[in-house]
């Protein structure tokens, strides 16, 4: 019992790692210029985001092709650069990141 215990710890403490170092990715990756946690800035906050694509399928996939080449009117009249200077696998990370927030 202590083992499984312990394996639910270290899942715990690798989790919560690996969503700190992608928030710093996000931060890195100037998306946090226009976007914060849990309130709306220049675009949607993240966890209102996560909201509405939690369950949508296909989800992912859309969201990441919008944060590469940018996109407009979802959210409002203000437009998402594109974010050609991000890696694939970094955009890939911080939208997982993101639909992963509750």
């Amino acid at each position: 019992m202590k083992l499984v215990y312990a394996a639910f710890v270290i899942t715990g403490v690798l989790s919560a790692g690996t969503a700190a170092a992608t928030e710093k990715l996000a931060l890195s990756s100037g998306c946090m210029t226009c976007h914060t946690m849990d309130r709306k800035a220049i675009g949607p906050g993240y966890k209102e985001i996560a909201a509405k694509y939690r369950n949508e399928k296909g989800a992912e996939a859309k969201m990441i092709q919008k944060v590469k080449s940018g996109g407009s009117g979802v959210w409002g009249p203000a437009p998402m650069p594109p974010n050609p200077h991000v890696k694939d696998d970094d955009i890939k990370a911080i939208v997982q990141w993101i639909l992963s927030l509750k």
